[in-house]
């Protein structure tokens, strides 16, 4: 069959891919921001599962490709693909210990007949089609373990940022997610590589959990970390008739949070006059969190933030809104007993020095 110039739907389609799979930045920690950035719905599981997951971008330009693959455990990123060698960078110390050395040469030389395949095959296809440059493939894969002893695995292929293709762990097959002539030839290819979907196939239904459960036990501490959330109430006055209370929570670890907002003491249930943003990453890798609650001016009632995290254990932080205009009094009237203090003292030191 002669080769067909890929259909619009390669292009423009709607349906994308786990955001994690667009292009990262290029220094780890800004990575991480990225990562978490750019995957929220990855953060709904229950309390006690975890995640190994492995993230890939190709840039294809006219001469050469652009590689990055970094892993990440929950929020971890504990491994990266050297630039030029090709070799796993361990990013932790207790990262390379978890493993024996054969498995990681093991792995190294896995990864890089993966990656030698995929630039091959898909330069091949890009010529065949005449695919503009520079285009973008990537790739999410791992596992996800529950506390049941359940798991899931997946990989997922996006093309400039488009669900592309994915493989069928059970089945050992790839299945095209776009209705083009691109997506059907690169499945078609993919479906006859069976070594590769073989090996594929025992990496994400054993070795990917195998793996995981080392990495938890020898990266515990980092695991378990915590940070304790600081909180601030404040308002904002976006008209005469609105008054706006937010409670800004930040630098705290892990992410997991609840936020509440209490109304003479009682919480405020989910409503149009409550907004509440995504958890987003801070630079110090610790998260922030804002909740947004309208009320109207003089309304008589008292508010209070409500934040309740792992590392406050039982307790919660109880902020009540004012209580930053009660400091700032406490504070002033502090200081100006203090400076009459003062001066009282220098009067007395003074008068003795006379007499």
């Amino acid at each position: 069959m002669a080769p067909v110039a890929p259909s619009t739907s390669c292009y423009t389609c709607s349906c994308t891919l786990t955001a994690g799979t667009m292009m990262p930045p290029r220094r780890h920690r800004l990575l991480f921001l990225f990562l978490l950035l750019l995957l929220p719905v990855m953060w709904a599981d229950p309390e006690g599962s975890c995640k190994l997951h492995l993230f890939q971008t190709f840039i294809f330009h006219n001469n050469f490709v652009d590689i990055s693959f970094w892993a990440t455990l929950e929020d971890i990123i504990f491994a990266t693909r050297q630039k030029y060698t090709g070799n796993i960078l361990y990013l932790h110390p207790w990262v390379y210990p978890a493993l024996p050395a054969a498995e990681w040469e093991n792995l190294q030389n896995l990864f890089k007949v993966y990656v030698h395949n995929f630039i091959r095959s898909l330069s091949s296809d890009a010529t065949l089609y005449k695919i503009p440059y520079p285009f973008v493939f990537q790739g999410a894969t791992g596992c996800d373990l529950y506390p049941n002893g359940s798991y899931t695995k997946f990989y997922h292929l996006a093309y400039n940022a488009h669900d592309f293709l994915s493989f069928d762990v059970d089945k050992s097959r790839w299945e095209g997610q776009q209705e083009c002539e691109l997506a059907a030839q690169v499945e078609r290819q993919f479906n006859t590589f069976t070594g590769f979907s073989v090996t594929l196939q025992h990496l994400l239904n054993v070795t990917c959990v195998d793996h995981m459960k080392k990495f938890i036990e020898y990266g515990r501490s980092d695991l378990e970390r915590q940070e304790a959330p600081v909180a601030t109430v404040f308002a904002r006055t976006p008209r005469p008739d609105q008054l706006l209370l937010v409670c800004r929570v930040t630098g705290f670890y892990p992410r997991p949070i609840s936020v509440a907002w209490l109304r003479d003491g009682q919480e405020v249930p989910p409503g149009p006059a409550l907004n509440t943003s995504t958890i987003l990453p801070n630079a110090d890798l610790t998260y922030q969190f804002r909740s947004i609650l309208a009320v109207a001016p003089g309304d008589g009632h008292s508010y209070a933030c409500r934040v309740s995290h792992r590392s406050l254990g039982t307790r919660s932080l109880l902020i009540p809104w004012g209580s930053s205009k009660v400091a700032l009094s406490v504070g002033v009237t502090i200081v100006v007993l203090l400076t009459m203090a003062a001066a009282l003292a220098g009067v007395i030191w003074h008068y003795r020095r006379r007499s």
